[in-house]
């Protein structure tokens, strides 16, 4: 494995695969959703963090690791 940027490289026999890159010490912490901030901020997070899911990503099952983990981030933020 090879991060670079946002994204792990990742060399399984021969085939390469990518997936979004989270750094060890970065919690999953977002803008609560009970914040005084402008609604198109909370909607910006799930956009921007799916985008990013759907682009890093090379299988859907990758990407669907991913999604789970943003969603999980979103309720552990309330």
């Amino acid at each position: 494995s090879l991060p670079f940027l946002d994204v792990v490289l990742t060399n399984n026999n021969g085939m390469l695969s990518t997936s979004v890159y989270h750094k060890p010490a970065a919690e999953p912490y977002v803008v609560p959703f009970i914040s005084d901030h402008p609604r198109y901020a909370f909607v910006n997070v799930i956009q921007t963090s799916l985008t990013r899911a759907l682009r890093n990503s090379s299988t859907f099952e990758i990407f669907n690791n991913e999604r789970i983990y943003i969603k999980l981030t979103l309720l552990y933020n309330g």
